[in-house]
């Protein structure tokens, strides 16, 4: 029976798509050119870069260490040094920089603010 229009539907609409493709390189179709601009590669890294984009993996590995709670100071700088292999001194020079850096800040909202937070508390203090 044809009164499925379900079925037409969707075999339709990937179609419609694969054409929106093509056209959408050519010019044609303003509604299906918009659509195709979103999603083409080249234009979606510059538009809407992923979580984390641009941070090197020390700079994510700098807030992941952060980001979880340690028992005391000693334990954050043993973890510091062997899994990142630097000092704790250069570890918060890099923490302080990231803080600033809206990478991170898209990256890692929660942990982001609540060091920024903390920061200008005490900035204040002094």
């Amino acid at each position: 029976m044809t009164v499925d229009t379900p079925g037409p539907g969707p075999s339709d609409d990937p179609a419609d798509e694969g054409e929106g493709e093509g056209e959408g390189e050519g010019g044609g179709g303003e509604q299906d050119g918009g659509r195709e601009q979103v999603d083409s590669p080249a234009e979606g890294q510059h538009l809407e870069p992923g979580p984390g984009a641009g941070l090197s993996d020390r700079d994510v590995a700098v807030l992941a260490v952060e980001r979880r709670g340690w028992p005391g100071p000693g334990a954050k700088e043993r973890a510091i040094r062997e899994r990142l292999g630097i000092s704790p001194t250069r570890y918060y020079q890099l923490l302080n920089a990231l803080l600033d850096d809206p990478r991170a800040l898209e990256h890692d909202p929660v942990t982001v603010n609540r060091l920024r937070r903390v920061r200008d508390e005490r900035r204040e203090r002094r």
